[in-house]
């Protein structure tokens, strides 16, 4: 009996253990090497801290870049740009409830590389935005349309779009902002 509780206090201690180095320690990774995401981090990145260029496997794993598990971070494969917006916030003041908000916000590859997005994204399902596909030039222009649906979305709004691309910073924030009013006090136009 005796030697059944030691047993039982030594499962506990150890489970105690295992259950502090996950909360604290970063999980099991001291224990077993890496962990995947840091499996990924650092095939992306070279030791000299910029990231390295390639055929999109990654070392150490069964992954390439187009199989990246979900909630990797996106870090840019191969040399980075700069991106400067005309304005990167638009205000489009005020608005009657369904009404739809289009603004294109106009940019600048300010950089010596091709200028590549990889994904732009809307804070919300009312907030869509439209990229270029293609690899801007140093030099060049382009813009993203972004439309905001006012439908259901009566009072202040503000919304925000991040630009994820190659650019250092990986990720840019574009915002329109504006009041919509509801059904029941619309704005009157031509006053």
């Amino acid at each position: 009996m005796e030697r059944n509780k030691q047993v039982q206090l030594g499962l506990l201690a150890l489970l105690a253990i295992l259950l502090m180095a996950n909360l604290f320690g970063g999980g099991f990774k001291g224990w077993l090497g890496q962990s995947e995401g840091e499996k990924i981090r650092a095939a992306a990145v070279g030791t000299d801290g910029k990231t390295m260029q390639g055929n999109g496997n990654i070392p150490g794993t069964n992954l390439n870049a187009t199989s990246m598990p979900q909630g990797a971070s996106d870090v840019p494969s191969g040399p980075t740009t700069t991106i400067q917006y005309e304005s990167n916030e638009f205000d489009f003041q005020t608005v009657n409830e369904g009404e739809i908000v289009k603004h294109i916000y106009k940019f600048k590859n300010t950089g010596d590389v091709p200028l590549i997005i990889s994904n732009c994204k809307g804070s919300c399902g009312c907030t869509v935005p439209t990229w270029p596909k293609e690899p801007i030039q140093p030099g060049a222009d382009g813009e993203i349309k972004v439309e905001f649906n006012s439908k259901g979305k009566p009072g202040p709004q503000r919304k925000q779009v991040t630009v994820t691309a190659n650019t250092t910073p990986t990720e840019t924030f574009l915002v329109i902002k504006g009041e919509v009013h509801g059904k029941e006090q619309p704005v009157s136009k031509g006053n």
